[in-house]
């Protein structure tokens, strides 16, 4: 278990990144825009970001579009307030990509793209500094875990990553948002609904509408029947689709009608339950992109 001396250090390596570059003329030395979905990652950015640079100078960006999962928005709404920060909601319209919404291997690299360019467009209206900069909430366990072409997209564009950068992964952040008293601190991780659909299945608003409310009431079932699961995902497979859930859990969401759920939410065809695995529908990447 971690020290409060660690965590100490931990704080000021974070603050140090900001106090290294916020110089007038610096990469952060105007305002910064935190592209920032409400999870525990970018919501310790913006943290971090007003702690080092004060509210005044952080704007929270919350991209908003059919791939957003529901209650996301609200929340990060809400924790940006707390802070005292600017909040603002982003279309991002990558539906209109159709790098995106063919669904190949490639598709992070234009959500992210699109991300970034959208963000950029927002600061550059409201001129929030002579050369604005995007942060966002990659950590250093993202870097180094294969196949992320949005991470590459990013950096392309100018966008920043303290967490990667002072080389905290997940676990470090999770702990220090936690050292800081931030809510978010245990929040499952909780990508964008796109991240479900298997690759080569074209993206479509209706689709992603369906595996969110299929989420929805799978969450929804698994609470009231008391079976524990923080990380919870129903994958869109095409002609099938698959409840994933804790391993200690899959027997007991089997039994409980979470097939029937998926099923009513408009996925008609085999629905399996499984355990969660993160990034699973990458294991069909080629090794080659997998360890890229």
């Amino acid at each position: 278990m971690s020290t409060n001396r660690e965590q100490r250090q931990t704080a000021a390596r974070l603050l140090s990144w900001f106090a290294d570059r916020a110089h007038v003329g610096g990469p952060v030395g105007g305002r910064v825009m935190v592209a920032f979905s409400g999870g525990v990652d970018s919501a310790l950015v913006l943290a971090a970001a007003v702690r080092a640079l004060g509210a005044d100078r952080v704007v929270a960006a919350t991209a908003v579009s059919p791939a957003l999962p529901s209650g996301m928005l609200a929340d990060a709404a809400a924790f940006a307030c707390s802070l005292g920060v600017e909040h603002v909601e982003v279309p991002t319209r990558e539906m209109d990509v159709e790098g995106y919404t063919r669904n190949g291997h490639d598709r992070c690299y234009f959500c992210k793209a699109t991300l970034v360019d959208a963000l950029g467009a927002v600061l550059d209206v409201a001129s929030y500094g002579s050369d604005p900069v995007v942060l966002t909430g990659t950590n250093a366990d993202d870097v180094v875990a294969g196949w992320r072409p949005g991470i590459r997209a990013a950096a392309e564009r100018g966008a920043l990553t303290p967490l990667a950068d002072v080389a905290m992964s997940k676990a470090d952040v999770r702990t220090l948002a936690r050292f800081w008293g931030l809510p978010v601190w245990d929040r499952p991780a909780s990508p964008c609904l796109s991240s479900r659909v298997a690759y080569g299945v074209a993206i479509t608003p209706a689709r992603l509408a369906r595996v969110d409310r299929a989420e929805i009431e799978v969450r929804a079932l698994l609470t009231r029947a008391g079976i524990d699961s923080p990380d919870l995902r129903v994958r869109d497979l095409g002609d099938t689709a698959r409840i994933e859930v804790a391993a200690t859990a899959v027997d007991d969401t089997r039994r409980s009608g979470a097939v029937d759920a998926v099923r009513a939410a408009g996925f008609d065809g085999l629905v399996t339950v499984e355990a969660f695995t993160s990034g699973r529908l990458n294991a069909v990447l080629p090794a080659s992109l997998q360890h890229a």
